[in-house]
C-alpha cells in the first residue's frame, strides 16, 4: 500500500483540513490536521483515524500506524516551531 492512497482514504472518509501519510514495508505515519479533534480525547482521535483503514490493518496491508493529531491552531504553531529549528 502507497502512502498516497492512505492520504486519499482517509481524505474521502473524514474532514481533514490536511492529511501528510509517509512510510513503507506496511509501517505508516499520520500527521492529521482538524478542528473536529479540539473536542475529542487522545483515544478518540486516533480511533477516528484507525476507523476507515480498519479493513487495512485486518489484511495486513497496513501493519503499524503512527498517528499525530492536530488541530489547525497547534499545527500553525508546530510548523513554526520546527522552521525554527
Amino acid at each position: 500500500m502507497e502512502p498516497k492512497e492512505i492520504e486519499d482514504i482517509l481524505k474521502e472518509k473524514l474532514s481533514l483540513d490536511e492529511v501528510y501519510v509517509q512510510g513503507e514495508n506496511s509501517h505508516y505515519g499520520v500527521i492529521a490536521v482538524s478542528d473536529a479533534f479540539a473536542s475529542l480525547s487522545k483515544v478518540k482521535q486516533q480511533q477516528m483515524i484507525y476507523s476507515p483503514l480498519h479493513e487495512y490493518f485486518a489484511t495486513n496491508a497496513i501493519h503499524a500506524l503512527t498517528i499525530k493529531t492536530f488541530t489547525t491552531e497547534q499545527w500553525k504553531r508546530e510548523r513554526l516551531l520546527n522552521l525554527a529549528s
